[in-house]
């Protein structure tokens, strides 16, 4: 199979550089994409010639094959239904170009159920902004493969609040990396993630503020084993005041190191910020809840070399 290699900026006719260079190598192909300047009409090889939309050019991809779907600065891909965009090809990855809102974006409006679906596994998204244009999305970025990596990439609501952001059911081997969670301070919010029946999941250096009635991560309807949460900063403005809980009550795994965890007030119980008895917590997990007060190490029962 011969490879395909894409190095050093991008550049669009009339335009500066976008974003930082990229060096890039490959087994598969490189389709560009971009709303303002493509369409589904052109072959997508090019920085000249991109694709309109990422559904689109999802279906141009070949599966297990290293395909790559270059998408541009200031790309705005609009999904207002249920697999309204569908990850359905394996072993593709998705890359955005350029820095904070000027990364290509995802928007979710028009109804509740619109969202994103990963129904293929091996997929990658790394550098998009998803943003929430319609009140009370029931799961917008819907996982059901294993092995799906979500990379440098934030969430946004803009109108409302989600009731949940990712949903991964039968997400095995999942890596979450680098998101940055930005929700409404007002209530309606379940979750930033919800993961059932998904093993083996890593949620790693992520950064999550909302108003979280149940967590930031709820372990729910099914366990999830061996899961590993660590590096993370989080805010809850709800009086629930929980940063990971299983609601199952036999999902395992490890919690920890370098937590710091703002709850919303001092009724708040600081050993009940991580809940779940079969996980275990490795310090240091920082806790904290009241403004003007220093952080505690959370005070879990400390294990005993017997």
């Amino acid at each position: 199979m011969g490879a395909t290699h894409f190095s050093g900026p991008l550049y669009v006719a009339g335009m500066p550089t976008i974003g930082s260079p990229i060096d890039l190598f490959t087994t598969g192909n490189i389709f560009f994409v971009d709303s303002g300047t493509g369409a589904n009409v052109n072959d997508g090889k090019t920085t000249d010639t991109p694709f309109a939309t990422i559904d689109y050019a999802v279906g141009q991809c070949t599966a297990n094959n290293g395909d790559t779907i270059i998408v541009f600065p200031g790309h705005v891909e609009t999904v207002s239904a249920a697999a309204g965009l569908d990850l359905d090809v394996a072993g593709i990855t998705i890359l955005g170009v350029g820095k904070g809102n000027d990364r290509p974006q995802i928007n979710f409006t028009t109804a509740i159920g619109a969202d994103c679906d990963v129904d293929a596994t091996d997929i990658t998204v790394k550098n998009v902004r998803f943003t929430g244009g319609f009140d009370a999305l029931t799961g917008p970025l819907d996982v059901n493969a294993a092995r799906f990596r979500l990379i440098d990439c934030e969430y946004a609501d803009v109108t409302g609040q989600c009731t949940d952001f990712l949903l991964a059911v039968d997400a095995d081997d999942m890596l979450i990396d680098g998101l940055v969670y930005k929700g409404a301070a007002a209530a309606g919010t379940n979750a930033a993630i919800a993961l059932d029946s998904s093993d083996r999941v890593i949620v790693r250096n992520v950064i999550m503020d909302g108003n979280f009635a149940v967590a930031g991560i709820d372990f729910r309807t099914a366990a999830s084993t061996d899961a590993q949460i660590y590096n993370a900063r989080f805010r809850t403005r709800n009086a629930a005041d929980i940063f990971v809980k299983d609601t199952i009550t036999a999902s395992t795994g490890m919690v920890g190191p370098n937590l710091y965890l703002r709850l919303q007030d001092n009724a708040a119980n600081i050993t009940e910020s991580i809940t779940g008895a079969t996980f275990v917590v490795v310090d240091p997990v920082y806790v904290v809840n009241l403004a003007g007060e220093k952080a505690m190490l959370i005070n879990w029962t400390e294990s005993t070399d017997v």
